[in-house]
């Protein structure tokens, strides 16, 4: 969509959401508050395009022993989970309208399973796979689905993340890169594209190799800053 005028971004107090809330010109709510507030937001001012921005990090540190049962429940429940809360609400009425768009934000890591950080690869894949599955569904009501997948962002949530982070931009460069693309409705924004495409390539080669290459790079993700913060 060129020329949204009601738009929506969840997880915009910080990082990519808040560099896609300046860059719109706009504020932001915390996705957790969205479902009590959908209807009567939906009606004062139709949304074009809703941005589902919203999660935190995770993984594993140098000094764990790995990820609790909890750690997964709660990294699926806000990043996954989060989205579909935010996406639902405003899917019936853009149905009814025949028009809007709906950007869910992924990342690469939804490409390749990590072996630091695994329930945030999860998550994230699984944001993948239903966004394609809801660009499919609603193609029929012309609804725009992208499926945003980032690299490394310069951020407060990747400041948890003590090793290699290749290719690393500034939020303000991503949010120009998804305002970009999503205005030519293109179904995945990964970025930056060598990336994407080293992390496509070891998805297909044998898992032995790619999982020597991973264990082989020393990466701690500092568990007590599991704070809700967005992407």
């Amino acid at each position: 969509m060129r020329d949204p005028r009601a738009i929506l971004i969840t997880g915009a107090s910080g990082g990519i959401g808040g560099a896609l809330a300046r860059l719109c010109k706009l504020g932001g709510i915390s996705g957790d508050h969205w479902p009590q507030r959908r209807a009567p937001l939906d009606r004062a001012s139709p949304l074009d395009l809703v941005i589902a921005n919203a999660g935190i990090t995770g993984g594993i540190d140098g000094d764990s022993e790995g990820e609790t049962l909890a750690d997964v429940q709660r990294i699926l429940k806000i990043n996954f989970g989060g989205v579909c809360s935010t996406v639902h609400p405003v899917v019936p009425a853009m149905r009814r309208r025949g028009r809007g768009q709906l950007a869910l934000m992924s990342s690469l890591a939804a490409l390749r399973g990590l072996p630091y950080s695994l329930a945030y690869c999860a998550s994230k894949a699984a944001l993948k796979a239903y966004g394609e599955a809801l660009r499919a569904w609603l193609r029929p009501q012309s609804i725009e689905v992208s499926v945003v997948l980032p690299g490394f962002v310069d951020t407060k949530l990747a400041g948890h993340v003590a090793g290699p982070k290749p290719l690393q931009m500034t939020a303000e460069r991503a949010a120009r890169i998804i305002r970009r693309r999503l205005a030519r409705n293109d179904a995945h924004i990964a970025f930056p594209l060598l990336l994407h495409w080293c992390l496509r390539i070891a998805a297909i080669l044998p898992p032995a190799l790619v999982d020597s290459i991973l264990t082989s790079v020393k990466v701690d993700i500092r568990r007590y800053e599991w704070a809700s913060r967005s992407e």
